[in-house]
């Protein structure tokens, strides 16, 4: 995952780390020699930066709090004296229809923007302080933020938010030396985008299967994507290799879509 980037000697931050993307990036950096910190909500956290720390044979540091909790993450990020790459991953994926009766699907809607807004624009303010020249942000956003998903508004505004947010922090953070961009995900196999899956299989009434089938057929690479197998561009955006991109977005999603 890591072999032909080297970050030994910087200072990685990954949110939403305990699983899914986060954690296939996390990895990926350890493996890569960073001093690596994980942030997330859940208690699996501290498991995943034992697990992580085991096998790169190095501390990895775990934070945990609610990026939605302004308090909470200034609180979590005063315990890094530095960061010279972040990594924003942490987001939630819900469906969100919008006939749906009653106040529930309108507390989703919010939970979403604020997490995967909100919650990335907190810490990244609190990350720049403790960012210099040569610094990396980079978002996850999603394939979703370039197009759309019937039922999904509130996850897909936030990923069009995301990509915004991106483009204008690289014109408001050049002058400072650091890079902004962003990793536009297809389908990948993790715990949100199955549970997704299901919930769009359910209301449309065919079997998961039929229905990740022609999802599938839409790309032009076939197959299902794992968390290690788009870790490689989180590397390569926070190298040097990279030293001349800011603003852009870019799409790993097995030709899904093209731009």
């Amino acid at each position: 995952m890591g072999a032909s980037f080297d970050f030994e000697g910087k200072s990685v931050l990954v949110t939403g780390a305990s699983r899914g993307i986060g954690r296939g990036v996390a990895e990926a950096f350890a493996a890569a020699n960073a001093d690596l910190s994980i942030l997330a909500e859940d208690a699996g956290i501290d498991t995943t930066a034992a697990e992580i720390g085991k096998q790169c044979g190095r501390p990895i540091q775990a934070l945990r709090c609610d990026i939605s909790d302004r308090a909470a993450v200034g609180a979590a990020l005063a315990r890094l004296d530095r960061i010279d790459v972040l990594v924003n991953n942490a987001g939630l994926e819900r469906i969100t229809p919008i006939a749906e009766p009653g106040p529930e699907v309108e507390a989703t809607f919010a939970r979403i923007v604020n997490i995967n807004i909100l919650g990335s624009y907190y810490v990244t303010r609190d990350a720049l302080p403790k960012m210099g020249k040569g610094g990396r942000i980079i978002f996850t956003a999603s394939i979703w933020g370039r197009t759309a998903a019937a039922e999904f508004s509130a996850y897909v505004a936030s990923k069009h938010a995301i990509i915004g947010m991106t483009r204008a922090l690289a014109m408001e953070l050049g002058a400072k030396g650091i890079n902004v961009n962003a990793v536009a995900p297809g389908w990948v196999r993790t715990d949100q985008s199955m549970l997704s899956l299901k919930r769009m299989a359910e209301r449309s009434g065919l079997p998961e299967s039929q229905l990740l089938e022609e999802i599938m057929a839409g790309q032009s690479l076939p197959g299902l994507m794992n968390p290690p197998d788009i870790a490689g561009l989180y590397l390569f955006l926070a190298s040097d290799a990279a030293a001349n991109m800011t603003g852009q977005t870019v799409n790993i999603d097995r030709g899904e879509v093209m731009s």
